[in-house]
């Protein structure tokens, strides 16, 4: 979905949001709120996961611990969270490659994509295009010129199969009408890694880990993936600036629970949620760790964006003849 029709659907929030209904969840929470965060400790789940357990604790004066549960692009932590009691005690950190992605490039899931219920959608995740600086590429219009140069074109690095980086070079693919070979890694660090140290001519990142290789001289940034400009990155054009109209490939955070999740638990949640994209600190932290703040429409309509967002990915993934390949 493009931004202007996401924030379209938020605007509707504080007029559709009443207090919670009270009820047999009325006491919620009486307890220890574990968020389930579907990668290897110290990642970007890890930290966005802390920083909405902080935000619970602070507007429902509960405890909160970060549970990591990594494996298979989030289908291990998914899995789990969907089989833990529908109770509001047991939450995730869902990507986009959770619920949208997920459900097109993998030919069988052990989880339900459409069992859960959305709570909040909290930030979206921009990606930098970034090169080995050792390459003479300066711009977008370079790197084709490179592509097209060699008859195998240039190989990419990323995260891993399915991973936003992953996408992002296929669409990029497309767009451009280049050659592009995958180099799929263990995580955003190796992938970097290979690129900085010119294994890897180039590859998708998200921004905090590929700064301070870019500050070193390590990497070069071309573009970034979002349709407006980063303000952690005002210098770095976008996409569409560059030619490639209607590219935005950003994306997101969303906080949720086991579909059957009373609907009071859902509210009380989705209400608490909203002081961390409006209070300044918290804004702050989030663009800190390279995310866009999104001011979360009700958890009815989120339901229609993930739907929408999962029709977008299918698109993209089966241009890329990535459908069910995993």
């Amino acid at each position: 979905m493009a931004v202007a029709a996401m924030l379209a659907l938020a605007g509707g929030a504080l007029a559709q949001d009443g207090p919670p209904d009270k009820g047999p969840a009325g006491d919620y929470p009486s307890r220890t709120i574990t968020i389930v965060a579907p990668s290897a400790p110290g990642g970007l789940f890890s930290l966005f996961a802390r920083l909405v357990g902080d935000q619970l604790e602070r507007e429902l004066k509960a405890s909160t611990i970060v549970e990591n549960r990594p494996g298979a692009a989030s289908a291990v932590g998914a899995t789990y969270v969907q089989r833990a009691p529908a109770d509001g005690y047991t939450l995730m950190i869902a990507a986009s490659s959770a619920l949208a992605i997920n459900p097109t490039l993998r030919k069988s899931l052990p989880y339900d994509p459409d069992g859960f219920v959305p709570i909040a959608l909290i930030a979206r995740v921009p990606q930098v295009l970034v090169v080995d600086a050792s390459l003479p590429v300066k711009s977008l219009d370079d790197l084709v010129k490179l592509a097209k140069s060699r008859p195998e074109g240039l190989s990419y690095a990323s995260a891993g199969h399915g991973t936003a980086q992953h996408l992002d070079a296929e669409m990029l693919k497309s767009a451009l009408d280049i050659r592009l070979t995958h180099v799929p890694h263990k995580g955003m660090v190796p992938a970097l890694a290979s690129v900085a140290g010119g294994h890897v001519p180039m590859m998708f990142a998200v921004i905090p880990p590929s700064r301070s290789l870019v500050d070193a001289g390590k990497l070069r940034q071309l573009a970034v993936t979002t349709a407006e400009r980063i303000d952690m990155l005002p210098n770095v054009p976008t996409m569409a600036e560059l030619g490639l109209k209607g590219f935005d490939a950003a994306t997101w955070f969303m906080l949720v629970a086991p579909a059957g999740t009373p609907q009071p638990v859902i509210g009380t949640l989705h209400k608490a949620m909203r002081g961390l994209t409006d209070a300044p600190g918290a804004r702050q932290k989030l663009v800190n760790l390279g995310l866009l703040p999104v001011k979360s429409p009700p958890p009815q309509e989120l339901k229609t964006f993930v739907q929408s967002e999962k029709a977008r990915f299918r698109k993209i993934l089966q241009q890329a003849g990535l459908e069910g390949s995993q």
